[in-house]
């Protein structure tokens, strides 16, 4: 009896003990100061859902500030470096404990050329496909790559289609969407299949290239961001009139004007990517912690899109996939 009651009042201690420890690794977090650097800006769905991750979970755990380098709305290498050397000035003023970037702007303009191996240790998320162009990771930064669910996607669309020979891509014409597409044109080599492009300037190429891709198997739905003079009206009434295939996008935002999404899950970079700041913060050695692809992916189907297209969903996907429901004309 007395061996069982010394045990049990041990355990009690250990667990207090490791309570105590809990506690007071978050009371040193919370002490801590947060720099989050968006490579583009609020009001950017993908954007704003990597910060409603973060935020969630850095709320109450650490003094958190945010700096938007707004280089998807203003993209010429000028602006990119002048707001890398703004979001450098706010590093070298407010000093910050960690620093967590998004996208891939924030990797090539800020941490790179001016933080590699530096002692400011970094968290990193949302870089399309790889990290190795930026040489990561260094002692002081790792993170979470971005690989959209391609061939997933493409053999969800072959399955729905019955054939898969040729495709096409209709984009944005943005940098983004030029390493994108490259993606695609490997998967095509990959699978077998001819595709075309076309990387839309405006709202009337974009159309002109939509009517285009009907001629072909299926569409894939690219990124829109980068269009300036974008009219979301326009682009989803024209696109009702002359839908008839099936078309396919890995990106949940641009769901209003797709029938099918196979999509990543942007709050999963932010949610990750905060998890691991305050992990470093907590004191583990950040050398310990590799560089992750995201893994979370979501199917929305879009039925406004699909009642008009001469295809059919089988009973079993429309049971799965999420009913997007935000085509009101804003």
């Amino acid at each position: 009896m007395k061996i069982h009651s010394t045990i049990a009042i041990l355990g009690l201690a250990a667990l207090g003990l490791a309570t105590s420890v809990s506690i007071t690794a978050d009371a040193q977090a919370a002490n801590k100061k947060c720099l989050f650097i968006s490579s583009y800006h609020r009001g950017y769905q993908h954007a704003d859902d990597i910060e409603e991750g973060l935020r969630s979970v850095l709320k109450g755990k650490c003094d958190v500030r945010q700096f938007d380098m707004d280089t998807k709305r203003h993209k010429s290498e000028a602006m990119k470096r002048k707001q890398a050397l703004a979001a450098k000035a706010i590093i070298e003023s407010w000093k910050p404990d960690i620093v967590i970037t998004a996208d891939d702007n924030a990797a090539k303009y800020l941490i790179k050329p001016y933080y590699k191996d530096h002692k400011l240790p970094f968290v990193f998320c949302g870089l399309n496909w790889t990290a190795a162009e930026y040489g990561f990771p260094y002692s002081n930064a790792t993170g979470m790559i971005e690989v959209g669910p391609i061939i997933p996607m493409l053999e969800r669309a072959r399955k729905i289609k019955g054939s898969m020979e040729r495709v096409f891509y209709v984009g944005a014409d943005a940098l983004s969407e030029e390493k994108n597409l490259k993606r695609f044109q490997r998967a095509a080599e990959r699978l077998g299949f001819k595709l075309e492009y076309a990387l839309a300037g405006t709202t009337d190429a974009w159309l002109k290239a939509y009517q285009r891709a009907q001629n072909y198997d299926f569409v894939i739905i690219g990124n829109r961001h980068g269009i300036k003079d974008w009219d979301h009206d326009k682009a989803v009434a024209g696109m009702l009139k002359i839908t008839r295939k099936l078309s396919v996008t890995n990106h949940s935002w641009m769901m209003p004007y797709t029938i099918l999404g196979v999509t990543k899950v942007s709050r999963e970079q932010g949610e990750w990517a905060a998890k691991i700041a305050l992990k470093i913060l907590g004191g583990m050695a950040l050398a310990s912690i590799p560089i992750v692809p995201n893994s979370r992916r979501d199917i929305w189907i879009n039925s406004d899109f699909l009642k008009v297209a001469e295809v059919k969903f089988s009973p079993a996907l429309l049971r799965k996939g999420k009913k997007f429901a935000g085509l009101k004309l804003k």
